[in-house]
This record gives structure tokens, sequence and C-alpha cells, in this order.
């Protein structure tokens, strides 16, 4: 009975991935590779100069994500606050000036990858505060504040259901 549940979580997680436009599943997959090191994310992602350089970007910015892994608070006090919303804050605004990520939804499924289900209470106050920083385009600013609901804003509690589903890179077949 539990495998059946396992299951229909991961199938629900890869439904949600499935949802999300190409550009973003593409950016989660390759900010996986990279925040995990599962593997060289520039054998694998980079088709040009242009996105050699992005990469090398965001293996810089994620340097702390392991250092952000072993530091989320307590949702109860406030010791370690600072540090770690700060950082998680600077993180996340550089993937969304990267303008791949569109939503709520996106950046909370690569997050609670990237740093675990421990995260999750974390997640709207760190993507409100990237997407309102003046690196983020006025008009992009409003799309993704409008894209976190008033659900995942003002949730009472979240599941630490760790996720089950990690999208890898898929070689394309010629046809």
């Amino acid at each position: 009975m539990a495998l059946a549940g396992t299951a229909s979580v991961t199938i629900a997680e890869m439904r949600e991935f499935a949802g999300f436009s190409a550009a973003e599943q593409r950016y989660i997959r390759r900010s996986l590779d990279i925040g995990l090191g599962r593997s060289d994310a520039f054998k694998l992602w980079a088709r040009n100069e242009g996105e050699s350089a992005a990469i090398r970007r965001q293996y810089v910015a994620y340097q702390d994500l392991k250092i952000l892994r072993d530091a989320i608070p307590s949702e109860d006090g406030l010791d370690g606050v600072e540090s770690f919303v700060g950082k998680l804050t600077r993180i996340a605004a550089f993937d969304l000036a990267q303008e791949r990520i569109d939503c709520f939804s996106s950046f909370r499924f690569l997050y609670e990858r990237l740093l675990g289900a421990d995260v999750r209470p974390w997640l709207p106050s760190a993507f409100c505060a990237a997407a309102a920083l003046p690196q983020i385009k006025p008009e992009r600013r409003k799309l993704l504040l409008q894209s976190l609901s008033e659900a995942a804003a003002t949730a009472p509690g979240w599941s630490a259901r760790e996720p089950a589903f990690y999208p890898e890179f898929i070689e394309e077949v010629a046809a």
C-alpha cells in the first residue's frame, strides 16, 4: 500500500513538472545538475559560449546551497533567519533574473529539490523578496508576484515529505 502511495506522489510530481514551459523544464533540470552536483553541466547544457557563461555564473551563485541545506531555521524562532533568508533570497534573485522561472510553482518545485522539504515554509517569503528586487524588470516582477497564490502565501502548514521525482537530462533522439 505504501508503494502505491509513493508511486502516485511521484506521478503527481511528474505531471506538475510536465505542466511547466519547455524553458522552465530545461532550466530546472540544468539547475538540479548544477546544484546537486549530478553531472558536468557544461557538457550537457552548454550549446554556445553564452550558455557556458550563464552556467559558470550559476555555479558561482549556487555555492551557498550546501550551507543553506544545513542551516534551515526552525519555524518557531528567529535564530538564523537573517543569514538564511538573505542567502536564499540572493540565490532566488539570481534564478528569477535568468527569466526561465515564470511562476512560484516552478520556483517551489526547483527549490524543494535543491534544499529539501524543510525549506518549504521559507519559499514564499524568499520568492516575494527576490521577485520584488530592482534587478527584476517591473513587468516581470508583476507576473512573478501575481503567480503566488493566496493559499501558498498563507499556508498554515507544509508537507515534510521529501520530493520523489528529480527530472534529469534527456538525450534528444533524431527522428
